[in-house]
């Protein structure tokens, strides 16, 4: 049905007929009369006097739906919290998250099989806990000092949150204040060390003995450090920190820090696929125990919490120094001397003895780690850091010219890269030892001094040359 100007498309709006019968009293030119005998005439009906008027009702415009525009929720800058109680909210959130699940697992066993009621499951939770913090816990066998790593990264985790949320509770997100987040990591650190207090003079007593000052001091470390990584995000000052620092020490460092996860995840296949093809072993193990299924599990999940040590381990081993198991023990690619090893499910990947020549291919393993570095350090150069891994995807479908780096940019952030990686992975390997009792376990763990070294040496090579090789043959390609 064709429509007219007071009717546009049979509409029975009321609004779209006022504004057709507007644009009809607008829109008007003048037409050239050529002979007035010519024109078109046409008589008006009296049908026409029965056209549609338009009235406007303020009641019935009131009553039509409306519509509210969604805008962005912007914090109230007389709402913000003052930054201690930001701090100790968050903290102590952080930390009974942390605390909970560590509660859960040893305390399971003790509840279910009768040793012990609630108050020893907490109080055992509770050692446990402090134990992932760094803290030795005295007993009656010596002092047990050998930290559960993935416990550790679960709380720095739980602390970087915690900063993050302080810095938006006292509206400091997004300001690029360096001075600002250091506040709130030094403010959610002591926080944490008071809490850390308190948590040492709970354990300590019969049975367990911990130092207060050594509890405060190692909360406070770590709530600092935790807390200052989701800060420095919260506030933006990381990208404004990244932007200043010189470009051979920007991507020097990323690739450092790429290397050593590299070197971690091929030592964490390592070790996962040597515990896996000795898992009757590793059952054997559990079973020995005789506590039950309850008290199985738990030691089950107390050995997933030294999984991250024991990658770390594997990763030393990879590296060539190898790790302890024990004082006078030592285990390496080219030599293993171990006596009666403890009755724990994962030193059923132990190697019985040193590898042979087709052993020795795994001391290649680094290597290729440092090169897939070095390759992504060139191809984030040329692509941007978003498309590093689909350069070459990319580049077969017709994109623009591609700028090389520059080869001293290559080799000066390869060469830097190597120390990067060798102090991420010295101190990884030293928080993974520690010592089980003052006897025949009081040294477990790899040597930090010369795994750091070593991954420093192949890190600085291996990446160097993969990203100076990725840029000669794309050049020549």
């Amino acid at each position: 049905m064709s429509s007219t100007p007071d009717r546009p498309g049979g509409s029975e709006d009321p609004f779209a007929v006022a504004e057709a019968l507007q644009s009809v009293v607008r829109d008007t030119a003048a037409v050239e009369r050529e002979a007035p005998a010519e024109r078109i005439t046409e008589t008006i009906g009296t049908d026409d006097c029965r056209r549609d008027t338009v009235v406007l009702d303020e009641e019935m415009l009131g009553r039509r739906e409306t519509v509210r525009v969604p805008t962005q929720r912007r914090p109230t800058p007389g709402r913000r919290a003052p930054l201690p109680v930001a701090a100790l909210f968050a903290t102590l959130w952080a930390a009974l998250l942390t605390y909970l699940p560590v509660a859960a697992v040893i305390g399971l066993a003790r509840t279910l099989e009768g040793s012990g009621g609630l108050a020893g499951a907490a109080h055992a939770g509770l050692a446990g806990w402090m134990l992932g913090h760094g803290v030795p816990i005295g007993t009656s066998i010596g002092p047990l000092a050998l930290a559960p790593l993935a416990l550790t990264g679960f709380v720095l985790w739980r602390l970087n949150r915690a900063g993050l949320h302080v810095t938006r509770a006292i509206g400091a997100r997004r300001t690029g204040s360096f001075p600002r987040a250091l506040l709130v990591a030094v403010v959610v650190g002591c926080a944490y060390a008071l809490v850390g207090a308190l948590a040492a003079i709970l354990v300590d007593g019969r049975g367990t003995e911990v130092s207060t000052g050594v509890a405060a001091s190692r909360f406070l470390a770590l709530g600092v450090l935790g807390s200052l990584v989701g800060a420095l995000r919260g506030t933006d000052a990381i990208s404004v920190l990244a932007r200043r620092a010189p470009p051979a020490i920007r991507h020097g460092l990323r690739s450092g820090v790429v290397a050593a996860f590299l070197i971690l995840a091929a030592g964490a296949a390592a070790g996962g696929l040597a515990v896996a093809l000795g898992g009757a072993q590793a059952a054997d193990i559990i079973a020995g125990y005789q506590t039950g299924v309850a008290g199985q599990a738990g030691i089950t999940l107390i050995s997933i919490g030294y999984a991250v040590n024991v990658s770390i381990w594997a990763a030393a081993y990879l590296l060539g120094p190898g790790f302890a198991l024990g004082t006078g023990t030592i285990v390496r690619l080219t030599e293993v001397a171990v006596g009666p090893p403890p009755m724990l499910p994962l030193v059923a990947g132990l190697p019985e003895g040193p590898v042979g020549s087709i052993g020795t291919l795994l001391l290649a393993c680094p290597v290729i780690a440092g090169t897939v570095a070095g390759w992504a350090l060139t191809q984030r150069l040329r692509f941007g850091r978003d498309s590093a891994w689909r350069a070459a995807r990319r580049a077969g479908k017709g994109s623009a010219a591609v700028v090389e780096p520059r080869w001293s940019l290559l080799v000066t952030s390869g060469l830097f890269a190597g120390p990067v990686a060798g102090v991420a992975l010295g101190v990884l390997a030293w928080l993974s030892g520690g010592a089980v009792g003052s006897g025949r376990l009081a040294r477990i763990g790899p040597d930090p001094v010369q795994t750091g070294l070593v991954a420093a040496l192949v890190v600085a090579v291996s990446v160097t040359l993969g990203a100076v090789a990725t840029r000669a043959f794309f050049r020549r390609s």
